[in-house]
């Protein structure tokens, strides 16, 4: 039996006759349905229709549908000790994207900043010895295809390795995760967030929403949980969810301004 892909949201579910009769993540207010009604692919449907691609991205790897699909975010492989730590995830897992990966040392772990971007972490851990998901558990209803090696943390924060650190820090999400990698920026460490906080076109500075695509604001005490739950990191680098929207220096300071700014605006 096939597995079913959201065609809005990128969420996969599980093996079934038929797809779903909905998706909870796109009828959720921070998504939203496909204006045509809601669709779904087969995992082969969407091999066929589009196919991953990777390339560095300001000295990570990332890993990206293409023609753009669902949401349109990239993974991308944090290397550490024992292999790489996938951060967010895509739709789908090909062959050729596979051996890439173990090119570059496979797969240790696999960890999400939160459910827009669980996509096919099932079919990526069982490529890799079923290597562990971590999800927030504040965020465990919301995943749609139950595989064993998820890891549901809790708490403020869960260490990967000496090198990187994954810190809940709420917002978009209950269980909004960011991922702390120490050795990041040549040492001088890096932030990679998803769009817990969204990197703007300036690339300069950042934002926060509740929900994207409907412009629902994130209110100012969950900013300033963010702001208090990325205060203690050294970083100069931030990593955003799509190609290119990366702060490459001066992000700890940029990030501080940003919440400021943020705040200003919405209290005014």
């Amino acid at each position: 039996m096939p597995v079913w892909t959201c065609e809005q949201c990128g969420a996969q579910y599980p093996e079934a006759a038929a797809p779903p009769s909905s998706c909870p993540i796109c009828e959720d207010e921070r998504q939203y349905v496909n204006w045509n009604g809601q669709a779904w692919l087969t995992r082969e449907e969407l091999a066929q229709r589009h196919r991953l691609v990777w390339r560095d991205d300001l000295g990570l790897t990332g890993i990206a549908l293409e023609p753009s699909f669902a949401i349109g975010q990239r993974a991308l492989l944090v290397p550490d000790r024992g292999g790489c730590v996938m951060w967010d995830c895509v739709p789908l897992a090909t062959r050729e994207a596979i051996t890439h990966v173990r090119s570059l040392g496979g797969l240790k772990a696999i960890a999400i900043s939160h459910p827009h971007y669980y996509g096919a972490v099932a079919d990526w851990s069982a490529a890799f010895d079923n290597a562990p998901v971590y999800l927030h558990g504040d965020d465990a209803q919301w995943v749609t295809r139950p595989y064993p090696s998820i890891v549901p943390w809790r708490g403020d924060s869960y260490r990967l390795s000496d090198d990187i650190l994954l810190v809940r820090t709420g917002g978009h999400f209950a269980g909004g995760t960011v991922l702390y990698w120490r050795g990041g920026a040549e040492g001088r460490g890096a932030l990679l967030t998803g769009d817990i906080a969204m990197v703007a076109m300036d690339r300069r500075s950042v934002s926060f929403m509740y929900s994207y695509p409907n412009y629902i604001p994130l209110n100012a005490a969950a900013v300033r949980v963010i702001a208090r739950a990325i205060e203690p990191l050294a970083f100069d680098r931030i990593y955003g969810a799509w190609w290119g929207k990366n702060i490459a220096t001066g992000a700890k300071p940029a990030f501080d301004r940003s919440v400021q700014r943020y705040i200003a605006a919405i209290s005014g």
